[in-house]
């Protein structure tokens, strides 16, 4: 499952404020680890100092006392040689430990027991054969003394071998105390970076918040049909082409202007298509009724007609007819295209269903209709002719495209402040590749194209453009064996 995406606001301010962490930690573990460094070459010139100095007592000789004498003055007599408090000295001559004291973690003096000897002992060895001479290094003695900087002296003759040892605890003490500063200021610093970048970024970013406002409700506006004229701008504060948002807010407005413009040539296009159907089937009228009139003229002529000439005019007045039908549907597209108003009358919906189902029962005998009203009648505000066509063309639709026996409900319900008339049917169904353009023009099925069927292709979508007409909609749902037209309609209005 992908990731919830993040804004380029959010994103921005993640970078910005990971980047300054990754500075933080780098320059806090380099500002530790030279201050470190710093106090351990400090600590070790010190050590130096006092093993030269410790060095010279040895030469000079001296009397160990007892060894293990914890609780002693550090200050008092009989003290071995050292080079302070904490100091660590142990002399050894061949084999056998002449010195060894130290001051332990509680402050008192003391010695080292054989572990820890030994411990030391291996580890300057260590460093001897890693040919460290007489370089400091650390060595971890255990609890009761802790860590100590070590250096190792031999005598000229190698038979006396001084170590010397400092603790490292003020160096661990002071490295611990710098990291408990530098964390808690580079968590505020972190804190700092990710507000400052925040409203920065956010500044920054205000005018592509307006751009995209700007493309938001450019957008939202119906584009599909009818005049459009896209008012909307990118203001000119938000055009400068000097900067990347500016670039981006200068080339939606050329978009703009580039579909304003094309919008406009459509529209024109589309209303001289409108006015020339309209004309056209306007003048087609009067041709179309007068071969009707003649055709029946003829027929009803007293001299005997010749069996094919009455034959040939049935057929003219039957497709006058059927052109007529077609003209008319034609012209009333265009009315309606051209947004002529439609009648404002109170309707009883519930009547014009009784009398449209009682009409199609008379037409299409070999199905069988049903009815499912509520018992209250249900009226709306709205054209009468035109919705009681609308209903003619479902049904008309339903008993032309299903075979004998079909049933066909037609229902109404009202459903919050609209009404739903439902025409369905169980029927064969419309293949679905024909489903999302069925209310368009002249949309028919392969088996619907022959002239005896009798369809123009223009019945659903007189449907769908009477439906928008009032403020409504119409929808298809489809399967084998059941076939829903749902026509939605608003209640409100006024007569």
């Amino acid at each position: 499952m992908a990731g919830r995406s993040r804004s380029l606001r959010a994103k921005i301010v993640t970078s910005v404020v990971a980047i300054f962490a990754c500075v933080l930690l780098l320059s806090g573990v380099a500002t530790v680890l030279a201050l470190r460094h710093t106090l351990i070459g400090q600590l070790d010139e010190d050590l130096r100092l006092s093993s030269e100095r410790v060095g010279g007592q040895v030469e000079g000789g001296f009397e160990q006392p007892p060894l293990g004498g914890p609780g002693e003055d550090l200050r008092g007599p009989g003290r071995p040689p050292g080079g302070g408090d904490r100091s660590l000295t142990v002399v050894r001559e061949g084999d056998q430990v002449v010195v060894n004291s130290v001051v332990t973690t509680d402050n008192e003096f003391g010695s080292l027991d054989e572990a820890q000897l030994t411990v030391l002992t291996e580890a300057a060895q260590e460093a001897e054969a890693a040919a460290a001479g007489a370089e400091p290094f650390s060595v971890d003695l255990g609890a009761g003394v802790g860590d100590y900087r070590v250096v190792v002296d031999q005598s000229p003759d190698g038979s006396t071998t001084l170590i010397t040892g400092l603790p490292l605890a003020g160096v661990t003490d002071t490295t611990r105390q710098a990291v408990a500063i530098l964390v808690p200021a580079a968590l505020l610093s972190l804190l700092a970076a990710g507000a400052g970048s925040a409203w920065l970024v956010r500044r920054d970013l205000a005018p592509l918040d307006r751009v995209a406002a700007t493309a938001r409700r450019v957008s939202q506006q119906r584009l599909e049909r009818g005049e459009v004229a896209v008012a909307d701008r990118v203001a000119a504060a938000d055009t400068d082409p000097g900067t990347e948002v500016g670039q981006v807010g200068q080339a939606l407005n050329e978009l703009l202007e580039t579909m304003e413009s094309a919008l406009s040539v459509r529209h024109a296009s589309e209303q001289r298509v409108r006015q020339f159907v309209a004309d056209a089937s306007h003048e087609l009228r009067t041709p179309l009724a007068s071969i009707r009139g003649y055709a029946e003229l003829s027929r009803r002529e007293s001299e005997p007609v010749p069996a094919g000439v009455r034959h040939a005019l049935d057929r003219v007045e039957a497709e006058s007819l059927r052109m007529q039908g077609l003209v008319e549907d034609l012209l009333l597209l265009a009315r309606l295209d051209a947004g002529r108003p439609l009648e404002r009358a109170r309707v009883d919906l519930t009547l014009v269903c009784l009398d449209t189902v009682s009409d199609a029962r008379a037409a299409g005998q070999d199905h069988t209709w049903v009815l499912d009203l509520p018992e209250e009648p249900v009226e709306l505000v709205g054209d009468e002719a035109r919705l009681r066509q609308v209903l003619v063309n479902l049904l008309a639709n339903a008993r032309t495209h299903t075979p004998p026996g079909t049933t066909v409900t037609t229902g109404l319900r009202t459903v919050g402040e609209e009404v739903e008339v439902v025409v369905a049917d169980d029927g064969p169904g419309i293949p679905e590749q024909l489903q999302e353009t069925v209310f368009e023009r002249f949309a028919r099925g392969e088996t619907s194209r022959s002239r005896a069927a009798g369809s123009t292709g223009l019945g659903l979508s007189i449907v769908a453009a009477v439906a928008r007409a009032h403020g409504g909609r119409v929808e298809v749902d489809s399967r084998p064996g059941r076939t829903r037209f749902v026509l939605t309609l608003p209640r409100k209005g006024s007569p």
